[in-house]
This record gives structure tokens, sequence and C-alpha cells, in this order.
């Protein structure tokens, strides 16, 4: 086996998350950081929350309003 090939493990490594929440874990790099923890994930906490970029949201709901408001007429078949 070929020696000194493994990454260096830390412990202690800190997870820091945007909504401020840190903690301790074991990993191979020292400082993690990331966008959504356990404390502010809603499947977690039970709330929803809708990061809205740009509007989008809005969008969604007009164009799903605007397509459920619109009568589709059925098909014709084709006849050959």
């Amino acid at each position: 086996m070929k020696t000194d090939i493994h990454p260096t493990y830390f412990p202690e490594a800190k997870v820091t998350c945007a909504c401020g929440r840190s903690f301790v874990v074991g990993s191979t790099k020292e400082k993690i950081q990331i966008e959504i923890c356990s404390a502010c994930h809603p499947f977690y906490t039970g709330t929803e929350k809708i990061m809205d970029t740009a509007g989008r949201v809005e969008k969604f709901k007009t164009r799903s309003a605007k397509a459920s408001g619109k009568k589709t007429a059925p098909k014709k078949a084709k006849t050959e």
C-alpha cells in the first residue's frame, strides 16, 4: 500500500450555515460553508420558505393563473 495518499482528517471541522448556525463535525476540510441546514430547512422546520430570485415565483403564479383560466378545445380526430 502507498503511504501518505490520504487527505488530512480534521475531527473538529467547523460547519457554518447561511442562517448563522454553526456546529462541529469530522471532515477532510477544516471549515465548511453551507447554504441550508437542519435548523432552516423547510422539511425539518415545517415552514415553507420561498426563495424568490428575480421574480420567478410571481412569474410562475401569473402563468399558472392564465393557464388555469384558459379553456382548451378538444383535439380533432384525424380522418384519412
